[in-house]
């Protein structure tokens, strides 16, 4: 954003917020106040951004000539609300990092006269110094009104991250669609860890890792033709002990979380590789009444299965 350097605020000194202003410290402008409630904060604060006041939210919005609103997306509006953007508030820019939010839950902004911004950096963060390289060619979904599109590009590249713009009607499925993606393949692995923990594997990181990887290149380079086991082969035989072995587990009272995850994600697995034709007719009737038997309620009951044999 070159000189004169900016007065940053951040109101959420989260795992996010506290490293964005870390950044933005790093590229010449200053840090003048903070918010943080948890412990957590206070002490990724203290680490990130030393020496840098911790204040109420109001205080910190006064102080800023850039303000960052790192909070939980559900407690985004209720913090614009409360806050008293003052009618002369100027040239003060307001920057929000929701992904699944827009410009809309900034409107107390643009009638006090600021420039409202959402930014969103698709990575994952630690909330500790290690985040701050990994943001270097970052992608962030910048959504602003035509006149303030410069700002926030240059926001962005002074952070480290390369921009892209975002509509505003499209940020519930741009978020979605990493959420789903991102999050859940935690749930996913940590699941797969336990289950190799429980047959004794010390360090099921080093089993996983080669093999995710492997598979996560695969997916983003080929899509579904990456797809490969026992529901891309047609193994029924292999799914039934699966469940059976996961049932028994849940029965005993472990794991109670990894069958039905198993059952659900198999079976759009299994429809994907059946749209591609990569499934024979018998083998998708044998896959399916694995998956989703007749008369079980399970994933599918809302949607009406397709004959057998044709896209799924």
């Amino acid at each position: 954003m070159g000189p004169p350097s900016l007065r940053v605020g951040v109101i959420g000194a989260g795992r996010v917020g506290a490293v964005l202003a870390a950044a933005l410290r790093k590229a010449g402008h200053e840090v003048v106040a903070a918010s943080g409630v948890s412990d957590a904060s206070r002490e990724r604060a203290e680490a990130l951004l030393p020496a840098v006041p911790l204040l109420q939210p109001q205080e910190v919005a006064q102080r800023a000539d850039l303000l960052l609103l790192t909070v939980p997306d559900d407690e985004l509006a209720p913090l614009v609300a409360g806050l008293d953007f003052p009618g002369a508030l100027g040239a003060r820019i307001v920057v929000h990092t929701s992904g699944a939010q827009g410009l809309a839950v900034l409107s107390p902004v643009v009638e006090a006269g600021g420039v409202p911004l959402a930014i969103h950096p698709a990575m994952t963060f630690r909330g500790t110094d290690a985040d701050l390289p990994r943001l270097s060619g970052c992608p962030f979904a910048v959504t602003a009104m035509p006149d303030h599109r410069m700002v926030a590009d240059a926001l962005v590249l002074d952070i480290g991250g390369e921009p892209f713009t975002l509509d505003e009607a499209d940020r519930t499925q741009y978020h979605a669609a990493l959420a789903h993606g991102s999050n859940h393949l935690v749930t996913l692995v940590a699941q797969a860890a336990e289950l190799l923990r429980r047959i004794d594997v010390d360090d099921p990181g080093r089993l996983l890792r080669p093999l995710l990887e492997a598979a996560l290149d695969n997916a983003l380079e080929r899509g579904d033709k990456a797809l490969t086991g026992p529901v891309a082969r047609g193994d029924a035989g292999t799914l039934t002990r699966h469940l059976a072995m996961l049932d028994a587990l849940a029965a005993d009272g472990v794991a109670g979380d990894i069958p039905p995850t198993y059952r659900a994600l198999a079976l759009a697995t299994a429809r994907r590789a059946g749209s591609r034709g990569a499934l024979t007719p018998i083998q998708i009737d044998a896959v399916l009444g694995v998956l989703d038997p007749p008369g079980v309620a399970g994933p599918s009951d809302t949607t009406e299965p397709p004959a057998p044999g044709e896209p799924r």
